[in-house]
């Protein structure tokens, strides 16, 4: 964060100073809502949450060598209090963010937002210094947190921004006014919250009517094959650039295949010229994300050369997103497990059909071990079946659904396709679907694991990564 001292802190917050022996004392070092991560300098905001108060660990924080707290109360040590530490530390990151006159980058949409987030940062990283969301962290404190990540060096601040209702992405973009807003895709995710993909595009496209008017700078960057979003232009006085495959995109994607390990290459066209992409992510749902990643480029000025350049050389940056690891043995386990959707699982199992390919022709398999996807409402037993069907469809070698009633609809859903029989089986919780896998993995098999967040299959993943280990209990 940019130093401020304690005095102007209290004034950006609203806050009354407590037991402050020096006003002028600058606050140097991250805002952290953490005792943990406290650093000489730092500003530990107080959050009193469900299982812990943050108060409590005040003077811990200090001793640590925070500056001060940021609180609701007196806490017997150095404290800013204020009525509301949320808005408070929403109020600090807006007067940073103004301060610095940096650009924002905002980002929203269904499914891909932390991927993509991920391959914007590291896009931009080549054209100038760059802070952006660290993993998931997109609500209504993560977002702030990382704003104030911010320093006088950073050009670019990519904000990842999430929902759960209508108004949200309203909220969270008057925190951190964007510039650059960009919609990757309406699809299911929390639909049984938002009550329908209609809700979820009005709340998606929040985004695009706080941007600035085209004369002011604002860009709205929209998915060109996806009608919501396509929809979303006439919800914006900012400047409109499509990504896509579709022939009218600004950038678009050009004779799009998959290399034998299943790694998207493709002919990246801008308005500027094209260029050579081959990515060294998994799947060819990244193709869209990286087109999104590169019209972000495109309009902070970068070269298509120096764009192509940067995402061949992209990585995963976040946890358990389609991180692949061959196993001594040879067997190749993907850790998909962070958060799963109908959009996201049907991504996930076509890479994991386009990865076996070379594996089944030298005869190993692919299993497509699956849990339950949350929040889709009435949705959910039409989608959990649905992607049971896609498993078979797509010739995955065995399915293991686990977890209850959900996992039993998406074991059903292949059963019922009519060509596996016993190659889908329902299991009870993880530990009984690494149990399984062990006794029945051979070199050349191809392993994926994906669930929603709530499930906490990531477990499987790190287990037969760890072939000595016994799955936690959560």
């Amino acid at each position: 964060m940019i130093a401020l001292s304690l005095a102007e802190i209290a004034a950006v917050v609203g806050g009354q100073s407590y037991d402050i022996p020096d006003p002028d004392l600058m606050v140097t070092g991250p805002v952290v809502i953490d005792s943990r991560e406290v650093r000489a300098g730092s500003l530990f905001a107080a959050f009193a949450g469900e299982h812990a108060d943050g108060h409590d660990y005040a003077q811990r924080a200090v001793e640590a060598g925070a500056a001060a707290v940021l609180a609701t109360r007196p806490v017997q040590v150095p404290a800013i209090v204020v009525d509301d530490v949320q808005a408070a530390l929403g109020a600090l990151a807006r007067h940073v963010v103004e301060r610095l006159g940096t650009d924002v980058v905002a980002l929203t949409g269904s499914a891909g937002k932390t991927s993509t987030k991920d391959l914007i940062a590291q896009v931009l990283q080549h054209h100038a210094p760059t802070v952006w969301t660290p993993g998931s962290l997109n609500n209504e404190i993560g977002l702030p947190l990382t704003a104030l990540r911010a320093s006088e060096e950073t050009r670019h601040l990519v904000l990842e921004m999430g929902a759960r209702g209508i108004g949200h992405i309203r909220y969270l973009t008057g925190l951190t006014p964007p510039r650059i807003g960009l919609v990757l895709n309406v699809g299911s995710a929390h639909i049984g919250e938002f009550g329908g993909r209609a809700q979820i595009a009005q709340a998606k496209g929040e985004l695009v009517e706080a941007l600035p008017s085209a004369d002011a700078g604002g860009v709205a960057v929209l998915n060109a094959d996806d009608p919501l979003v396509r929809a979303m232009a006439g919800r914006t006085h900012a400047r409109v650039t499509l990504f896509g495959e579709a022939d009218d995109a600004d950038v678009r994607a050009e004779n799009v295949r998959l290399t034998a390990n299943g790694q998207p290459s493709f002919s990246l066209h801008t308005p500027t010229g094209c260029s050579d992409v081959t990515l060294r992510l998994y799947g060819e749902h990244h193709v869209s994300n990286a087109l999104a990643a590169a019209a972000v480029a495109h309009e902070l000025g970068m070269p298509v050369d120096e764009i192509a350049t940067a995402l061949s050389e992209a990585g995963t940056l976040s946890r358990w997103r389609m991180e692949v690891t061959e196993r001594p043995d040879g067997v190749t386990v993907v850790n998909d497990a962070y958060n799963a959707n109908p959009e996201s699982m049907r991504a996930a199992l076509r890479a994991l059909a386009a990865m076996g390919k070379a594996a089944q022709a030298q005869g190993g398999r692919t299993w497509a071990v699956l849990g339950p996807m949350a929040e889709l409402g009435d949705e959910s037993l039409a989608e959990h079946d649905a992607v049971g069907r896609l498993a078979v469809r797509l010739n995955v070698s065995k399915l293991v659904a686990v977890g209850g009633r959900e996992a039993s609809w998406l074991q059903l859903g292949a059963y019922n396709e009519g060509s596996w029989g016993e190659e889908s089986v329902h299991v009870s919780d993880a530990q009984a679907a690494v149990d399984l896998l062990r006794s029945e993995l051979r070199p050349g098999d191809v392993v994926l694991v994906k669930a929603s967040r709530s499930v906490g299959l990531e477990r499987v993943a790190l287990a037969l990564l760890d072939s000595g280990s016994e799955v936690a209990g959560r």
